[in-house]
């Protein structure tokens, strides 16, 4: 029996010893990766020269900001972060909602007519995707984040009209809850969309609610919303007991309705009017990543789910021959389900383009969570791409090439806070 329990003493050790050697080589490795100084510089170099979400766009958009708030406070002063947050509350619609970004009002040409404006901020022109969910959820994320980085807890008292910030916030939750909420389900709606995508698949231009639009519940919206309910809980502990009550019942039907046990995936969407697909089309077959990264964001996947989870992405990236796993999805829809251009053929745009912007966060995630060594492999290429591609585009084709807009801040702010997350690690 001694002998027996010497042998276990001495496989515990060595088990130690090579876990700690396993540890201390991949410190090395971090510590000399040649990408990372290199990928920070560039993306603090593209950070200086604007908020627009790159140069593709005009707008600034709050999904984007809310991305790269933390590479913008690492060179602007916090009344500049502040300024450009304090914009969307004074563009708030008059029930609550919030718009997805701004634009000067002069740069909107003669005929451009899908903008609305606000007395409140006359400079600006704002638009609004209303197919997705996540504006209102974005703001609250990145006022949160704005406050974890400055330490300024004075916006949240800042009056904008008869409303203060804080207001403002529970108003734009509010709105969710009152115009974007079914009972049914006890979840968020929007429109039909490709994971977290903003174009449905009906006729016309594809980013506004219309009477051809089929409504659905999916994973991204309901993550965003959980995580954006966590920091309502830290902005407002006067009120907190009512946001957990809220939160507690979204990330509880996540679990119920939209995950899979069995397949041990999200399904795509509950739909509440049917389906914008043919009736024999098998949409849970595909995997969406970005959605399934937001949900591991908002605590709503156990350890050994995202562990299930990682391993699923690597093999459906191998099976689409992709470069990383900023794989939107996959498969992706067949060509003609989106009768929007940009989403055709397959693997163009957020049907199954790669989109660092989205696989950053994982990668942020998997560190969060111990997984460092799978994170520190999975960001490899996402890196290298920057450094072969001489900067930051807003995604890439199944093949690897840049595409869409470039310098995009989306991506440079995500793999910023995901290196900062490295170099952290002792």
């Amino acid at each position: 029996m001694k002998k027996l329990l010497f042998i276990v003493f001495l496989q515990l050790c060595v088990l130690s010893v090579f876990a700690q050697h396993t540890s201390s080589a991949l410190l090395t490795q971090i510590k000399k990766n040649e990408y990372f100084p290199e990928v920070k510089a560039k993306a603090l170099a593209v950070m200086k020269t604007g908020f627009n979400a790159g140069d593709g766009y005009r707008e600034v958009w709050i999904r984007d900001y809310n991305t790269f708030i933390e590479l913008a406070a690492a060179v602007y002063d916090k009344e500049v972060l502040k300024e450009n947050l304090l914009v969307f509350f004074r563009m708030q619609g008059d029930d609550g909602n919030i718009i997805d970004g701004f634009t000067p009002a002069e740069k909107i040409a003669k005929g451009e007519t899908d903008f609305s404006y606000s007395k409140l901020e006359p400079r600006y022109a704002g638009h609004k995707n209303s197919v997705e969910t996540d504006q209102e959820t974005s703001l609250v994320q990145a006022v949160y984040k704005y406050i974890q980085l400055t330490g300024d807890k004075s916006i949240l008292q800042e009056k904008i009209g008869n409303k203060t910030v804080l207001q403002r916030l529970e108003w734009s939750m509010d709105f969710l809850l009152k115009k974007r909420f079914n009972k049914k389900y006890g979840l968020i709606i929007g429109a039909t969309t490709a994971d977290w995508g903003d174009v449905q698949p009906e006729a016309g231009w594809g980013v506004d609610l219309d009477n051809n639009t089929h409504y659905a519940i999916d994973i991204y919206d309901n993550a965003m919303f959980v995580i954006a309910l966590n920091n309502m809980i830290k902005l407002n502990p006067a009120k907190a007991a009512q946001w957990k009550k809220i939160k507690d019942g979204i990330a509880q039907n996540c679990r119920k309705y939209l995950w899979d046990s069995k397949a041990q995936k999200f399904i795509p969407h509950i739909y509440l009017n049917g389906s914008p697909f043919p009736a024999d089309f098998n949409e849970n077959n595909i995997y969406y990543f970005g959605g399934t990264a937001i949900a591991i964001e908002a605590g709503l996947l156990s350890k050994a789910e995202i562990k299930t989870s990682l391993n699923e992405m690597i093999s459906r990236v191998k099976q689409a021959g992709a470069p990383s796993i900023g794989l939107t999805l996959y498969p992706p829809y067949p060509a003609g389900f989106f009768i929007n251009k940009i989403m055709n053929p397959e693997y163009s745009y957020q049907n199954g383009g790669d989109w660092t912007w989205f696989g950053g966060r994982m990668i942020q995630q998997l560190i969060k969570y111990g997984f460092v060594q799978e994170a520190y492999e999975q960001v490899q290429p996402m890196l290298k791409r920057v450094i072969d591609n001489k900067g930051f585009y807003e995604w890439y084709s199944v093949d690897n090439k840049p595409r869409g807009s470039g310098t995009f801040r989306g991506e440079a702010g995500v793999l910023y806070v995901a290196i900062e997350q490295f170099e952290k690690i002792k």
